[in-house]
C-alpha cells in the first residue's frame, strides 16, 4: 500500500487559494447585507461626557447607530472567554485609545465609514498611565486564567548563590509586539429567527460558537460560527473580541445581515498584542559549568481592567537541570488593551532572555555554548521530576553543529571578519509544550465512491486541510474530501498552542479506521463479496478497494459492498481525548538554532546570513508544510530580533505607525536560505499518532541565537530587542 503520511505532499487547498478561489471572512457573498463600522475613543483615559450621533445619522445611507450604552445587557463569562472589552458594562470610562464605543451600520462601506467620522464625542480627559515605570507594579496569585501559579520556586535561591563561583544577573527586555496576519479580524453576522449563523476570522470555530453563546445567552445549538479560511492568526484571532460581539449585535437590531471588517489601524487596538517584558534574569554557576541557581523575574504589562501575564518563566522551569530556581511574575497596569496570546507566547519572550544568559555564562567560564548546556541537560523535567514522553534535543545540538560546522567557530568575540563586516555564530536551544484535546471527526463513505471527513477544526494557514487528507486517506486507501470551519461539524478545539495536530489527526485515524473496518466486517459477513469469511487481520485495502494481502487478486469494491447492503452511504462518529497515561511524563518538543550574521562595523547593520534548524518534534505528517512552519517561525525570529516594535506615544497612548508601512517586518531580502532538518521520533505519550507540538516552536530562540552571535561578532551584548543599529554604534 502506497504510505502518504509523513510525505512532502502539495497543500490540497493551494490551487483556490492562489487562483482566488478560496472565500475567506470578508468575501463570502451575502443578500441584503450592511456594513458596520466601528468607532472608538479617540482619549487615552477619561470619561465619557456625551456621544452625539445626529449628524451621523442623517447621513446618506444610516441604517442605525448603536453606542456601548445602548447594547443589550450581555452575559459575564469566565475571562478566557471575555472579548478585550466588553460592550455590556456600559462603563463610561476610557481606559485606553482606541477603545470601542460603537458601530454605524449603513448600506454601503462609505457610507458607514463616512457616518462614523461624523460621530461626535465629548470627554472628560484624565491623565494616562503609559509607562511600566509610571505604572503600579504588583504580583499575581494566579497567572494565565488561573491555570498557572504567579510564583515558582524549587531548592533555595540562597543556597545556590552560595555555591556559585560565578553570576551573571542582567536584565532583558522585549518591546510591545503586534500580529500583523494578512488578513483583518472580521465577521458577518445573519439571524434568522432566534438562530445566528456568524462567518468568522476566528481559531476556534466550536470555541467561538459556545463563548458568543454564553454572552448573548442564547442556546449553543442556535448558533453557527463558519470560518472555511484563515489569513493568518497568531494569537490575535484566538478570542471572542468586541467587534463581533457588536456585529452581532447590530444585525439582531437592523434585521439584515451586517459584516465588520477592522481597518489595518484598529487591528493594533481591537486584538491584542504581545506584551512588553522586563526580566530580571540572574544565573549561577560553578566553575565547571554547573547550574546552581535560576532566578527569572518577569514584568510585563496590562490594561486597567484585565490581568494578562506574559508567561516568560514556563520554558526557564523545564528547560535546565537546576536545583534552586525561581520564576516570579509581575504586573504593571497601564492605558492600553488587554495583551494577548502572540505565537510562542512566553517562550519566544521567556527564551530570549534564558538563552541569552546562558551564552553569557558560557563566555564568561569559556566554555563552548554547546557543551554548557550539555552539562546541564535535564535528563528528566526537573521541576516535576517526570520522565519526558521524548526528548532528541541532544540530537539537536549535534546534527546541528554538524551541519553548520560549528567546530570551526573561533570563540574569541570579534575574532572573525570579512572586509568590513563582522562575523558572528550564535547559538540557542528552542522549546513549546505538547499538548492535546479532546476532537471528535466524522467521517462518511458514499455509495458512490466519495467520502467526507468533517471536524469543526480550523485552517489558520498551517497545512491543516493537507495533513488530515493524508492521514484519513491512507487509512481508507482513496481520495477523501476533508471539510472543516463549520461548528456544525463535531467539536474540534481551538487551533492554538500547536495543539491541532496533535488533537485532531487521531481523532480523524481513529474515525477512518473504524469505518474502514466497518466495511471490512460488511464484506466479510456477505456471501457475494469476493473476501467473504476471512479474517479482518488478513485484509488490507487500497485505491477503493479492499482484498486479501496473500492474495490481491480477491477484492472488492468499497462502493459495491455499501450498494449490496442497500446503503447510500455509511456513516462513522468517533472522538478522542489526549492519553490519560500521559499525565506521567513530561512532554515537550525541542530544537536547536545556529546563526550567522555579517554586522556593518561602520553602519551598524545586521545581517542574517546562514540559518540552521533541527527539531525534535514528534512524527512529522507532512514534510514539506512542517518546514514551511519552522521557515515561518525562523522569519518571525528574526523580526523579532532585529525590527519588530511596537511604538507608543508615552504621552496621547496612541500606537504610532498601526500599518505595514511602518510596523517593521522581515522581507524576502532580509532572509537567507535556511537548512531545515528534523530528528524524526513517535511519541505516542502525547497522542496515538506520535506526533509532538510544532507551529511555535521554531520562533523560540531564533532572537536569542541571533542576540548571541552580534556578541561573538561585534563583543557587544544588547540585551533590549529589537536590536537595532544605533545599539550597538
Amino acid at each position: 500500500m502506497n504510505k502518504i503520511i509523513g510525505k512532502p505532499v502539495d497543500r490540497v487547498d493551494g490551487k483556490v487559494k492562489v487562483t482566488g478561489q478560496a472565500a475567506y471572512t470578508a468575501d463570502v457573498p451575502i443578500e441584503n447585507l450592511t456594513y458596520g463600522v466601528i468607532f472608538q475613543s479617540a482619549i487615552t483615559s477619561g470619561k465619557i461626557i456625551e456621544i452625539d450621533t445626529s449628524k451621523a445619522a442623517a447621513a446618506p445611507g444610516v441604517v442605525d447607530i448603536i453606542t456601548y450604552d445602548q447594547t443589550p445587557s450581555l452575559v459575564k463569562v469566565p475571562s478566557f472567554s471575555r472579548p478585550q472589552t466588553q460592550p455590556s458594562e456600559k462603563d463610561d470610562n476610557i481606559y485606553y485609545n482606541g477603545q470601542h464605543l460603537g458601530i454605524v451600520i449603513a448600506q454601503t462601506l462609505e457610507q458607514a465609514q463616512t457616518a462614523a467620522a461624523l460621530v461626535k464625542v465629548i470627554f472628560e480627559e484624565a491623565p494616562p498611565t503609559m509607562t511600566m515605570a509610571q505604572a503600579e507594579i504588583f504580583e499575581p496569585e494566579t497567572i494565565y486564567f488561573g491555570m498557572m501559579p504567579g510564583k515558582i520556586t524549587r531548592g533555595n535561591i540562597e543556597a545556590g548563590k552560595a555555591e556559585a563561583d560565578i553570576l551573571v544577573e542582567q536584565v532583558y527586555s522585549t518591546p510591545m509586539e503586534h500580529h500583523n496576519p494578512l488578513e483583518p479580524s472580521g465577521t458577518i453576522a445573519i439571524w434568522e429567527g432566534d438562530n445566528l449563523t456568524l462567518y468568522e476570522t476566528t481559531q476556534g470555530v466550536s470555541a467561538t460558537q459556545r463563548n458568543i453563546a454564553s454572552v448573548l445567552n442564547i442556546p449553543q445549538q442556535n448558533v453557527r460560527v463558519i470560518s472555511k479560511y484563515l489569513g493568518g492568526g497568531f494569537g490575535c484571532k484566538a478570542l471572542l473580541r468586541s467587534h463581533t460581539i457588536l456585529c452581532a449585535i447590530a444585525a439582531k437590531r437592523v434585521k439584515r445581515p451586517v459584516k465588520v471588517v477592522l481597518t489595518r489601524s484598529q487591528m493594533y487596538t481591537s486584538c491584542g498584542y504581545r506584551s512588553q517584558t522586563h526580566q530580571h534574569l540572574t544565573l549561577g554557576a560553578t566553575k565547571q559549568g554547573k547550574l546552581t541557581l535560576i532566578d527569572h523575574i518577569g514584568t510585563s504589562l496590562t490594561s486597567l481592567f484585565d490581568d494578562f501575564v506574559e508567561p516568560v518563566g514556563t520554558a526557564t522551569t523545564m528547560m535546565y537541570a537546576c536545583e534552586n530556581l525561581q520564576i516570579k511574575y509581575r504586573l504593571a497596569r497601564i492605558n492600553a488593551g488587554t495583551p494577548t496570546f502572540m505565537r510562542g507566547p512566553g517562550e519566544a519572550t521567556g527564551m530570549f532572555a534564558l538563552e541569552s544568559a546562558i551564552d553569557e555564562l558560557a563566555f564568561a567560564l569559556n566554555i563552548d555554548p554547546i557543551e554548557l548546556r550539555l552539562k546541564n541537560h535535564a535528563d528528566v523535567d526537573p521541576h516535576t521530576g517526570l520522565p519526558w514522553s521524548s526528548k532528541s534535543l541532544k540530537q539537536c545540538y549535534q546534527k546541528g553543529a554538524e551541519i553548520f560546522g560549528w567546530s570551526k567557530r573561533n570563540p574569541v568575540p570579534c575574532s572573525m571578519q570579512e572586509g568590513d563586516f563582522l562575523i558572528g555564530w550564535g547559538m540557542a536551544s528552542a522549546t513549546f509544550p505538547s499538548n492535546s484535546g479532546s476532537a471528535s471527526v466524522k467521517v462518511e463513505i458514499f455509495a458512490t465512491g466519495e467520502v467526507k471527513v468533517q471536524t469543526g477544526t480550523q485552517d489558520i494557514g498551517t497545512g491543516t486541510y493537507t495533513v488530515m487528507t493524508q492521514v484519513a486517506a491512507e487509512v481508507l486507501g482513496l481520495p477523501v474530501q476533508f471539510e472543516l470551519g463549520d461548528s456544525n461539524f463535531p467539536q474540534a478545539p481551538i487551533t492554538g498552542n500547536s495543539i491541532t495536530v496533535g488533537s485532531v489527526s487521531p481523532a480523524v485515524h481513529k474515525a477512518a479506521s473504524a469505518a474502514r473496518g466497518r466495511i471490512i466486517e460488511m464484506a466479510i459477513a456477505d456471501l457475494n463479496s469476493p473476501v467473504y469469511g476471512s479474517q479482518v487481520e488478513d485484509i488490507t485495502v487500497e485505491s477503493g478497494q479492499i482484498f486479501l494481502k496473500q492474495n490481491p487478486s480477491q477484492r472488492d469494491i468499497y462502493s459495491d459492498i455499501l450498494r449490496r447492503q442497500g446503503l447510500e452511504s455509511l456513516e462513522v462518529t468517533e472522538q478522542t481525548s489526549p492519553n490519560p497515561e500521559s499525565k506521567n511524563y513530561a512532554k515537550h518538543s525541542f530544537g536547536a538554532i545556529f546563526v550567522e550574521v555579517a554586522v556593518d562595523e561602520l553602519l551598524g547593520e545586521i545581517k542574517v546570513r546562514r540559518c540552521v534548524g533541527v527539531y525534535d518534534a514528534g512524527r512529522i505528517l507532512n514534510l514539506k508544510t512542517a518546514r514551511s512552519q519552522v521557515v515561518g517561525g525562523i522569519t518571525w525570529g528574526i523580526g523579532m530580533a532585529l525590527m519588530e516594535k511596537t511604538v507608543m506615544d508615552a504621552n496621547q497612548g496612541r500606537i504610532v505607525g498601526a500599518n505595514l508601512s511602518d510596523y517593521l517586518i522581515p522581507v524576502h531580502a532580509d532572509i537567507p536560505n535556511m537548512e531545515v532538518q528534523f530528528v524524526e521520533e513517535q511519541d505516542s505519550y502525547v497522542n496515538a499518532l506520535g506526533t509532538k507540538s510544532l507551529g511555535e516552536l521554531p520562533i523560540v530562540g531564533v532572537a536569542a541565537a541571533i542576540s548571541n552571535a552580534v556578541y561573538h561578532a561585534t563583543g557587544k551584548r544588547i540585551r533590549d530587542l529589537p536590536i537595532t543599529p544605533d545599539k550597538l554604534l
